[in-house]
């Protein structure tokens, strides 16, 4: 079924092996040592924190200080940070014999049981001002359900010992250590992490970071590429699987990569049939509801849709790929105009994820598509009108962003159209973004809210790009419910779920459709500025560096330092 591996493979047995004569130890390890643990491991991550993003920036094209690196701020040692501070402040409610989730946070929406999980600490509240963030549960489930189910590894309920294998990610740093700590807190298992090639030079890093685990034998990391990977996912020591990836890397685990693979499909009968879970990407929407949108608005939400494509150069798997737009609204030429505008006055960067040209090439034609910049890796197809277009089939995972202009004469009728297409006929369902200005919000309440309810996305962002739901900890990160192993999708199961929680549908973020102070004037006012991740926030990484030490150590006197950051952003 496959090649036999060229290499030794005495390094990778050795850490299955280790981590096997400590899995017990782990799950007899107590309560508060396992909190003890996270507490010692945040100044790690702080103190190592500078090093890891210059090594990532490095690697992507640019110096440690060009502001291109606030995304790598963000999206390692601030995502890590938070994340530890979203397990501790769970755990630390469970020893306290508190329930997991407050109980008031759990509540009926119309007959769908409710979690508010985001802003869960005063922090929050004060950093991310106006930002919140709920996880829809399965239907049927009810609220009693939900609070008797959370964090059962803590309630009487642990698992049995085991060995979980994570098969890192290559483009995003906090992957890997994130889903390392979902491994140990959420499923209670030791874990050993084989690194991506395309960033295996952060290894160091996180052995640093988690050296009191690799000391214990609770964590070990290892290399190689796919060669190893597939013998990991098929030893004996190894109980359970997550990755992130392609679909491709999910069929050729568990159907083979053989001539019968197919077969072994149809026939649903797997080579590999351990627990399996999965995040694999897909082609992710951003719909543009019509509304009264003012200059700013247009300029702002411009900003935000390139951010969602262009951050960390499109090599993200919940990278805007699609514009959904209403075709008759005067507004939507108004918007690509301040896109085109946005796009050409980026900075130069590498498209550096391996394939990202052909990918685009693939995905484009020189004659129906724009290009910005030197770097060819900023391309607009302003509009799409073959239904069989490869942008909107295949993840591009790099910079080109597509149009498609969909029917409705008022805001109820669009989001319809685009809630029906975003559905049937767009592959994946990890994340997709919803703009709706106030104003239209509340005049068109009923439609919005059914468009909210009727996404089959894992993460919906209201005015917030969906990946957003991935750095806050407390927000279940993965597809939405209902993939098999015969047709995966995006992935099964989720990760992150700092709260700890069972029967998860989707997480529905919400933020400020325009930031502070022109948000007063919008009727949904906020304190938020221009978010520090936007591409053109000027401060950005300035403020995430100071985000990262307030979020390692806690201490009060950081925040008017980051407060002023913010606001020059």
């Amino acid at each position: 079924m496959s090649a036999p591996l060229a290499t030794d493979t005495t390094s990778l047995d050795l850490a299955v092996s280790e981590l096997r004569e400590h899995a017990a130890v782990w799950t007899a390890t107590p309560l508060p040592e396992r909190i003890a643990l996270l507490e010692r491991m945040l100044p790690r991550i702080a103190s190592g924190a500078a090093a890891t993003v210059a090594d990532a920036a490095r690697a992507k094209g640019y110096a440690a200080d060009s502001a291109w690196a606030a995304e790598d701020w963000i999206a390692a040692p601030w995502a890590l940070a938070q994340t530890t501070n979203a397990y501790l402040h769970t755990l630390r409610r469970i020893a306290a014999g508190r329930t997991p989730v407050p109980e008031t946070a759990v509540h009926d929406r119309g007959g769908r049981t409710v979690v508010d999980v985001f802003p869960a600490a005063p922090a929050d509240r004060l950093l991310l001002n106006g930002f919140t963030a709920e996880v829809w549960t399965r239907p049927g489930t009810g609220r009693e359900e939900v609070l008797a189910r959370a964090a059962g590894e803590y309630r009487g309920r642990p698992g049995a010992s085991a060995v979980g294998l994570v098969l890192g990610a290559g483009n995003v740093a906090a992957i890997t250590p994130l889903d390392i700590l979902h491994k140990l807190y959420a499923d209670g298992e030791v874990v050993l992490a084989k690194m991506n090639p395309v960033n295996a030079y952060l290894r160091p890093h996180f052995e640093a970071v988690f050296a009191e685990f690799v000391e214990r034998g609770f964590v070990r990391f290892v290399d190689g590429g796919a060669a190893e990977g597939a013998y990991l996912t098929r030893h004996e020591g190894i109980d359970t699987i997550h990755v992130t990836g392609s679909d491709r890397t999910h069929d050729a685990i568990v159907w083979g990569a053989d001539e019968r693979a197919e077969e072994r499909r149809a026939a649903d009968t797997p080579v590999n049939d351990k627990p399996f879970t999965s995040e694999l990407g897909g082609v992710s929407p951003c719909i543009v509801t019509p509304g009264p949108w003012s200059a700013a608005d247009f300029r702002f939400q411009a900003e935000h849709i390139v951010t969602s494509k262009l951050n960390n150069a499109g090599h993200n798997c919940v990278a805007t790929q699609v514009l959904l737009v209403p075709r008759h609204w005067a507004g939507t030429e108004r918007l690509l105009a301040e896109i085109r505008r946005v796009l050409a006055e980026l900075p130069a960067r590498e498209a550096y994820y391996p394939g990202a040209a052909d990918r685009i090439a693939a995905a484009t034609r020189p004659e129906t598509s724009e290009t910005f910049g030197d770097d060819s890796c900023r391309v607009l197809v302003p509009e799409i009108s073959d239904p069989d277009d490869p942008m909107l089939r295949t993840e591009v995972f790099a910079g080109a962003l597509g149009v498609l202009r969909l029917p409705g004469e008022d805001p109820a009728q669009f989001l319809r159209a685009a809630v029906e297409f975003a559905n049937d006929r767009l592959p994946g369902t990890l994340g997709a973004t919803l703009l709706v200005d106030p104003r239209t919000a509340r005049t068109h309440r009923a439609a919005v809210d059914e468009a909210i309810a009727s996404l089959r996305y894992g993460t919906l962002g209201v005015n917030c790009w969906s990946a957003f739901g991935f750095l806050l900890g407390t927000t279940p990160w993965g597809a939405f419910p209902g993939h098999t192993r015969q047709d995966i999708g995006s992935g099964t199961g989720f990760v992150h779920n700092a709260f700890l929680l069972e029967d998860v549908e989707k997480t529905v973020l919400r933020a400020p459709f325009a930031p502070a102070p022109r948000g007063l004037l919008t009727g949904a006012p906020s304190l938020s500025p221009r978010p520090p991740y936007f591409v053109t926030n000027r401060t950005g990484l300035t403020t995430m560096r100071r985000l990262t030490a307030f979020a390692a150590d806690g201490k009060a006197w950081r925040l008017p330092g980051i407060f002023a950051s913010a606001l020059r952003g």
